[in-house]
């Protein structure tokens, strides 16, 4: 991926700070994009520590409404186009029935909103050079209750199908990952914080028996945002250790 530009969102932690380090160990140009800086900084060293060129760093909040507007204009102000597109940022978010339409407003924005402007934003450089990734990172499709993260990733399916369908022909493909638990502050501190806890749920749902690492999300990135796969294109991807179980 030499003299790629690769644009990752929630790139402080987990799924998106590894994906992050693998693409930039495959040589893209990075830009790292979170709303906690030092977590920002210290992935920074990191990717420097491994030989790779230092990735450029932008601290923002994506809901709000000018931002992936403006962290577009940024990457595009700097290097000129986009290459690699990961819409990673994003997080699960329990409604109920009394829930506020301020915090359906937030779910929805977060989760969706966010990621299609920033897509958008970015998509026209790509056509002009004929060649571009956008890969986002959804999640689990079988929603145990009311989750406004659920269903915005919906929303993220659907745009992403329509949108592969108008952008194929220009070389540019449009993919979606689900992953399933993959170890992240997220998973391991709020919704298993135990060792008993995630233990349980493993035995009761993930046919692998044990919990993904980034690195197991960010490999599927990187084949999706090479070359190798320029006929793969609208898909969802499982990386879930065989959690999903609809045919």
């Amino acid at each position: 991926m030499q003299g790629k530009v690769a644009l990752v969102t929630g790139a402080s932690a987990g799924i998106g700070r590894g994906t992050a380090k693998a693409l930039a160990r495959e040589g893209a140009t990075t830009v790292v994009v979170a709303r906690r800086k030092e977590l920002l900084e210290s992935l920074s060293r990191e990717i420097e520590e491994t030989g790779a060129a230092a990735p450029m760093v932008i601290c923002t909040d994506l809901t709000q409404p000018d931002a992936p507007a403006g962290l577009a204009g940024r990457v595009l102000d700097a290097f000129g186009r986009v290459d690699i597109l990961v819409n990673n940022a994003g997080g699960s978010r329990p409604l109920t029935i009394s829930s506020t339409e301020e915090e359906w407003d937030e779910a929805i924005t977060l989760n969706l909103t966010s990621l299609r402007r920033l897509g958008h934003a970015v998509l026209p450089s790509m056509l002009q050079q004929r060649w571009g990734r956008i890969i986002n990172i959804t999640g689990s499709f079988e929603p145990p209750t009311v989750n406004g993260a659920n269903i915005a990733k919906a929303g993220v399916h659907a745009w992403a199908k329509g949108l592969s369908r108008e952008v194929a022909a220009q070389c540019v493909t449009v993919n979606c990952i689900m992953p399933g638990r993959i170890h992240s502050e997220q998973i391991d501190e709020r919704m298993y914080p135990t060792e008993e806890a995630r233990e349980a749920f493993i035995r009761a749902s993930v046919p692998a028996g044990y919990f993904g690492e980034p690195e197991d999300v960010a490999n599927v990135v990187t084949f999706l945002a090479s070359e190798r796969a320029r006929y793969v294109t609208g898909q969802r991807l499982y990386v879930d250790g065989g959690m999903h179980r609809a045919l």
